[in-house]
């Protein structure tokens, strides 16, 4: 099991950066595949975007392609997301997740989630 820590969200005016960054436990991480989810009030959980275990596989939600980016550090355990042309539809506490077969393709494989953060974009 790996334990993820999320850090990086704030207010930001829509038009605006972020980039968020989930720290991860334990010395397996390289073979995990991460991803991004959100959660806005009122809404199911979606998924945002995903890295595979060394990083030579990425995937994005439609909403966010373009204008979001993951990135993966395995040396300092660590997953970003830079998130660009920030909009108000954005808003929604950001959460990481691990995928054990180190694909990210699935989005129903992920778990391990950490406790999220929030993003709130102003319009």
């Amino acid at each position: 099991q790996v334990q993820l820590v999320e850090s990086g969200g704030g207010l930001v005016q829509a038009g605006g950066s972020l980039r968020l960054s989930c720290a991860a436990s334990g010395r397996t991480f390289s073979r995990y595949a991460m991803g991004w989810f959100r959660q806005a009030p009122g809404k199911e959980r979606e998924f945002v975007a995903a890295i595979s275990k060394y990083g030579g596989n990425t995937y994005y939600a439609d909403s966010v392609k373009g204008r979001f980016t993951i990135s993966r550090d395995n040396a300092k355990n660590t997953v970003y997301l830079q998130m660009n042309r920030l909009e108000p539809e954005d808003t929604a506490v950001y959460y990481c997740a691990a995928d054990p077969t180190g694909y990210g393709s699935s989005s129903h494989l992920f778990g391990s989630w950490g406790q999220g953060t929030q993003v709130t974009v102003s319009s």
